[in-house]
């Protein structure tokens, strides 16, 4: 018995024929091509679904002289070498590193496409990471940067690399953005607590040479003095729950009598309450803990965290949006956008 012949594949010509167009039309819906009445884009991509057509990406980056790519570049503050490894270790145990890939993915999938990873966490890294996106190793980049100092923005800028970021840049330059209201995020943390009746308040902040932090605890302060409490005990942290839990047991030393705390994350929110609990301090009853992100570390603690709710998700896949637009329309001015924070209550606060 002869063996059956294998199926061959849909082609172009398959779906022009589904479509009733020619081939040219299906080859610019495919390319992205404008100039194509909106009922015969239509048309192409029902016969796509309907033949089980796959674009041939190799053959469509030819014409097109693109990857079809984007790179998810996270840039920390490394300059030496062999700095690299503290930075890459921390940020990716962060969820909100998982949440903004989660985000980009979920905004790519349905055109096809996946971010390519790049990690600038070094001088030399980030020199990589420039001549990687130059050579057209991705379209363009989504920058998350993790310190004010970080001299990759401006460098993809002066490059000409299509690029948007993730939070403001630390000086201004001419890239969009998409960021989050952290002062006023801030601010609904303080009003919760004075609301409670909260009046010996401290604040655990991130590290302070990131902009977010920096906003975090001036928008806290700022609150905090308007309801009459001029001084916050302050202590930084490193946005890990490590340090929530060193930075908590040196401010309950130091000051033993006090009724609430404001953490700059819930990574170390979840740190703080491990060493409320372990001192013998009820949450929400002795101290109020309220966070701030609301991750999956808010849900999972024990209380859950009252905390600000920063959609990182919403943020990441705004931050694509916009930059899938750049690269479509090269010379479009930079534009931002902002996002409002809302305090979710649960157990803690």
């Amino acid at each position: 018995m002869s063996e059956r012949a294998p199926r061959s594949s849909p082609t172009l010509e398959d779906v022009a024929r589904a479509a009733g167009t020619s081939r040219a039309t299906v080859s610019r819906v495919i390319n992205g091509i404008r100039n194509v009445d909106p009922a015969i884009q239509e048309a192409v991509r029902r016969a796509i679904a309907a033949t089980g057509y796959v674009p041939n990406r190799a053959a469509r980056s030819l014409v097109t002289r693109r990857a079809d790519s984007l790179a998810l570049v996270v840039s920390g503050a490394g300059d030496e070498e062999g700095q690299g490894g503290e930075a890459r270790g921390g940020l990716l145990a962060d969820p909100f590193f998982g949440r903004t890939a989660g985000g980009v993915i979920g905004a790519l999938r349905p055109r096809g496409m996946h971010p390519v990873l790049m990690l600038a966490d070094s001088a030399e890294a980030r020199r990589q990471v420039v001549a990687s996106l130059r050579q057209g190793g991705a379209d363009g980049a989504l920058l998350v940067s993790t310190h004010a100092a970080d001299p990759l923005p401006e460098q993809l800028v002066h490059a000409g690399v299509p690029a948007v970021m993730f939070a403001r840049p630390p000086r201004p330059i001419p890239v969009s953005y998409v960021d989050f209201a952290h002062h006023d995020g801030a601010r609904l943390a303080a009003d919760h607590l004075v609301a409670r009746g909260c009046r010996r308040v401290a604040t655990i902040t991130g590290p302070l040479d990131v902009l977010a932090s920096q906003d975090r605890l001036a928008g806290f302060r700022e609150a905090m003095a308007r309801h009459g409490h001029p001084y916050v005990p302050t202590a930084e942290g490193a946005f890990t729950l490590e340090s929530g839990e060193r930075v908590m047991a040196r401010l309950l030393a130091e000051h033993p009598d006090l009724d609430g705390v404001f953490v700059a994350n819930d990574l170390m929110a979840q740190g703080a309450l491990h060493v409320l609990r372990e001192a013998g301090r009820r949450v929400p009853g002795d101290v109020a803990v309220v966070g701030f992100d609301d991750s999956s570390a808010a849900v999972s603690s024990r209380p859950a965290l009252t905390t600000v709710r920063q959609p990182v998700e919403d943020m990441a896949a705004e931050m694509t949006r916009l930059l899938l637009e750049l690269i479509e329309t090269p010379g479009r001015e930079p534009a931002s956008v902002i996002f409002e924070p809302v305090l979710v209550v649960r157990q803690s606060a």
